[in-house]
């Protein structure tokens, strides 16, 4: 499901920005944009999104910056175990001030644009301060609630969306339910009238028994009540599924495709112009409804 969560937050003298991004996806997929040094958290930083998320293609991202005097410029906050290569950041300012002097621009070192190099960063889980892999994970889980929120707005708007069409599909039943008895009449009315025609031909008499036969089967391959009363309740049942709400998606699309084998079948029993429209837009409606509940979760 889509959603967007984002947090900024100051704990252990730095300044955390989180944002979590997702898509739809059966499954609980992770991708991570973490500065090098904390990496190595990766794996206690997912038990903290599986307490939020279930499934998802979800991005995350983490940018840290060091508060100023709160350290020395060369080192990160809460971080002082993990190894920095300060000689060779040393050599790259270097580098950049002898161009900006060449090209006679003034040029001021961000130290915190160190926090975003690899190359200059070595450590693991184990040299990462436990205080701040704790605020990391709190910011984590504020990010996380804020894209919840998200997701729950935008669940709210499809299942809104889905509900009208389900109220859509239950008129449309009934008046298919309405429809179909007179249609079986009509049929019958007219087989009578062509084979009395066919055999006037021949010069002889419509036998009514034999009428009767065909009509009785003529009837029975135009019976929908079956095909109406499992599709009102597989319609009663998606009602249910959204009120209940919970990780429901799936159970609504296997639902919808039983609607789908039902109008289906409708339609082809029922050889009527006005009826083969509805049982058209019935379809449509369906169609619209799976491409919604593919984003619910």
């Amino acid at each position: 499901m889509t959603g967007f969560g984002r947090c900024l937050t100051e704990s252990c003298n730095a300044i955390q920005q989180w944002e979590v991004k997702s898509v739809n996806s059966r499954h609980l997929e992770l991708k991570w944009r973490l500065p090098s040094f904390v990496r190595g958290l990766e794996q206690r930083l997912e038990k903290v999104v599986r307490r939020h998320a279930s499934r998802g293609r979800v991005e995350i991202s983490l940018k840290l910056r060091a508060i100023p005097n709160a350290g020395s410029p060369d080192t990160t906050p809460c971080l002082s175990e993990v190894s920095f290569d300060a000689l060779k950041a040393a050599a790259m300012f270097d580098r950049l001030l002898r161009m900006a002097a060449a090209r006679g621009d003034a040029f001021t070192p961000d130290y915190n644009a160190l926090l975003h190099v690899p190359a200059l960063w070595a450590g693991d889980e184990e040299e990462v301060d436990e205080s701040m892999t704790f605020c990391l994970e709190e910011g984590l889980s504020l990010a996380l609630e804020d894209w919840n929120e998200s997701r729950s707005a935008e669940g709210l708007a499809l299942c809104t969306d889905v509900h009208s069409r389900i109220l859509r599909m239950e008129e449309w039943t009934g008046i298919l339910a309405a429809r179909a008895p007179n249609i079986r009449e009509e049929r019958g009315t007219l087989l009578r009238e062509r084979l009395g025609e066919a055999l006037a031909d021949y010069g002889r008499e419509l036998e009514e028994s034999r009428l009767l036969q065909e009509i009785v089967v003529l009837a029975d391959r135009l019976d929908v009540s079956e095909e109406l009363t499992r599709l009102d309740t597989h319609l009663n049942r998606l009602r249910e599924l959204m009120q209940n709400g919970g990780d429901a998606g799936r159970r609504l699309d296997f639902t919808l495709q039983e609607c789908f084998r039902e109008i289906n079948t409708c339609g082809a029993k029922l050889p009527d112009v006005q009826l083969s429209r509805l049982v058209v837009d019935f379809k449509n409606e369906l169609e619209k409804c799976r491409e919604q509940v593919q984003n619910l979760e």
